[in-house]
């Protein structure tokens, strides 16, 4: 009776969560009406959709996978030349189900480069996928005629008889079709987690020597889940597509590849909703961090080396092992120290900022002026009290932060013996 009321509640919270998802898509434009926002949000839905794709092979399967954007970025190409056809009467189809045509563009070439890639597994399978990615990528520049050369191949998403007023032109619509699309992938890539394809990729991942003894076949098993993988790719670039009505050979680069990579770890690959926290992070970094400084790719290699060393299971792991303590009520006694990272951090990253952002100038430039403005305060790259204060700053927050997590590490590992004592405690009670 306890593990079917246990059972009840989690059903309970995980349909509150998707009701509360749903209405967050629904209100969300009207609560942040700019085109700005709109463009951001409509970008986070196809990096949503993207990232988890790739969870299924990185978090999932344990496949570390260098040319996931292969699947995608032939996903928005075969769009986009599904709907000049469109424009030109060639195909009838409505604009709104040209991202299924992007997903079996994806799935199709998941099924043709997977089979050599999911042969192999561990060290071995990455370096084929970087192979495949790079085979595609320079395919890109070579084949202009349907690559489009770098100028790309450019459509428009305003075709065809308007259904009920819905031609796509308007962001907000756009926007709509994209959360419909995110809402109804997310839902399926859970559905696959809960499935035996999904238990028994997990099992893939964790101990394939035992699954080969127990009958299955994990090269079968690891193909099928990269071929589902490549097909919400190929969802996620026919959005991209549509969304920015022009593809470029960018779609198809080894940075796209690696941007996956990146934020699908910084969310937490370990997790459902890591991914979905690394793609909005993914468009945050682009679009609002890209604006802020030239050094931002800096910031993220800095981010990424950060957390590998400090919190390798991701953002989602993060909030789950601190939602433990507070359901246990032992946060209290975490506040302090993570007030103490926390500022320790702030003046370590106001002293490394100041100090890349002289750098960055002096290099790009150092031509117009000496002086730079960053977070509201004027630099002077000439101005040797400036370097020494920067330096100064940064070596003060490396030991503060480094004295502050030891103390951290302290209590940490104080209230996770408490609390697994507990555990065992409830166990046999």
């Amino acid at each position: 009776m306890r593990e079917h009321s246990l059972s009840t509640s989690f059903a309970h919270s995980a349909n509150l969560v998707w009701a509360l998802f749903a209405v967050l898509l629904v209100l969300a434009p009207w609560v942040f009406t700019s085109n700005l926002s709109m463009t951001m949000m409509s970008q986070m839905g196809i990096a949503i959709i993207a990232c988890l794709s790739y969870n299924i092979l990185l978090g999932q399967g344990g496949m570390l996978s260098f040319g996931h954007a292969v699947y995608s970025g032939m996903g928005s190409y075969f769009t986009i030349h599904a709907l000049n056809m469109v424009g030109q009467g060639a195909l009838h189809l409505p604009v709104s189900l040209l991202p299924l045509i992007g997903g079996l563009a994806g799935m199709g070439f998941a099924v043709l480069l997977g089979f050599v890639t999911t042969r192999k597994s561990g060290t071995t399978f990455s370096m084929i996928t970087l192979g495949m990615a790079e085979l595609v990528f320079a395919m890109s520049l070579m084949f202009s005629e349907f690559f489009g050369g770098e100028a790309g191949v450019s459509g428009n998403r305003v075709v065809g008889d308007a259904f009920m007023g819905i031609n796509f032109g308007p962001q907000r619509q756009v926007y709509y079709l994209i959360a419909i699309y995110t809402f109804i992938s997310m839902g399926l890539l859970y559905a696959l987690t809960q499935t035996p394809l999904g238990r028994i990729l997990n099992a893939v991942r964790d101990n394939p020597e035992r699954v080969e003894f127990i009958g299955y076949n994990t090269q079968q098993v690891r193909y099928r889940a990269f071929i589902i993988a490549g097909f919400f790719a190929g969802i996620a670039g026919g959005l991209g597509a549509l969304n920015f009505e022009i593809v470029t050979a960018e779609v198809v680069g080894p940075a796209r590849s690696g941007a996956y990579l990146l934020f699908t770890f910084l969310g937490g690959a370990t997790f459902f909703f890591g991914p979905i926290l690394g793609g909005i992070l993914m468009v945050l970094a682009f679009v609002l961090l890209s604006e802020l400084t030239k050094a931002w790719l800096l910031y993220l290699g800095l981010i990424f080396l950060f957390m590998v060393v400090y919190a390798p299971g991701g953002f989602a792991a993060l909030i789950m092992v601190n939602l433990r303590i507070i359901k246990a009520g032992a946060f209290r006694r975490l506040l302090g120290a993570y007030a103490g990272l926390l500022l320790s951090g702030v003046l370590m990253l106001a002293g490394a900022s100041a100090l890349i952002e002289m750098i960055y100038h002096m290099q790009l430039n150092a031509a117009l002026s000496s002086q730079l403005v960053f977070a509201g305060v004027t630099l002077d790259t000439h101005d040797s009290n400036h370097w020494l204060s920067a330096s100064a700053l940064l070596a003060a927050g490396l030991v503060a932060f480094e004295w502050q997590r030891r103390r951290f590490m302290q209590i940490w590992e104080q209230v996770q013996s408490e609390l697994a004592e507990k555990d065992v405690a409830g166990a046999y009670a």
